[in-house]
């Protein structure tokens, strides 16, 4: 009777008893009636026969959905986009209350469905796929915010993972981005060869002037004066030469004598 007695003391102590984890809370309903305050993690006592706890996860949740996007141009993008999102504690009655425990499908995605098509349908089709990815998240969880202001739920951020565009339009940006690389390409080309061109010409002005220059030194009187100078060096060599010379531009025949 003892250990009959014992185990269904241990049973009756189990059953009333529920454990909350970590990233949820647990709330009472006592015969179909929210009540108390929102409990954090840890053991919550309860009469099992007229009460359960209500778990709902307040952590971030990252719900990933497929779905079609329309684009400005009437196009049907398939997208797989995640939604990272947490509900407020304090809000957690309301929402069971007002919504219940399929708030996830009936508030959060439905929210997101109409809200990301409302922003694609601004964009083309090309812009989901290429800089503006950022912007178009952005919008999204904007207008998701706005739409659920007050319901207790926070939208992190909208992410765009994958991105299925029409084959044709794959086909056209890709024909685009290699039309644009290789003007890029042309004009970096014709960039080097006008550069080379500028460089040809001051190297040849740069010729030029310093032609000029030696053309305009070569004077009769620079010549002259260069002969002085060379009848000052020679009048001091040590050794005997023979010159002639008409007195203004000495010619050496013998720079040696023999013995």
């Amino acid at each position: 009777m003892k250990k009959l007695a014992f185990i269904a003391g241990t049973i009756a102590l189990l059953t009333s008893c529920a454990i909350v984890n970590p990233g949820e809370v647990g709330v009472r309903q006592t015969l179909g009636k929210l009540h108390g305050n929102p409990s954090s993690e840890g053991v919550m006592v309860i009469n099992p026969f007229v009460t359960q706890v209500v778990k709902v996860k307040t952590s971030t949740v990252n719900r990933e959905v497929r779905l079609n996007l329309p684009s400005k141009e009437g196009l049907n993008v398939k997208a797989e986009i995640s939604i990272l999102y947490h509900v407020q504690s304090d809000k957690i009655i309301p929402i069971l209350q007002e919504v219940g425990r399929d708030y996830e499908r009936i508030l959060i995605l439905s929210t997101f469905r109409s809200s990301s098509a409302d922003v694609c349908a601004k964009f083309y089709a090309k812009d989901m796929h290429s800089g503006k990815r950022g912007e178009i998240e952005q919008a999204i969880k904007k207008l998701m915010m706005e739409r659920l202001d007050g319901r207790g739920i926070v939208i992190e951020g909208i992410m765009l993972k994958s991105i299925a565009l029409p084959g044709r339009l794959y086909q056209a940006i890709e024909e685009k981005l290699r039309a644009e690389q290789e003007a890029q390409q042309m004009q970096f080309v014709l960039d080097r060869e006008k550069k080379e061109a500028e460089r040809k010409q001051i190297e040849a002005e740069g010729i030029k002037k310093a032609q000029q220059i030696l053309r305009e030194g070569i004077t009769k009187e620079n010549i002259e004066w260069k002969s002085l100078e060379v009848f000052k060096d020679l009048s001091q060599s040590p050794n005997t030469k023979i010159i002639i010379t008409d007195g203004t531009t000495p010619m050496i025949i013998d720079s040696k004598v023999k013995e």
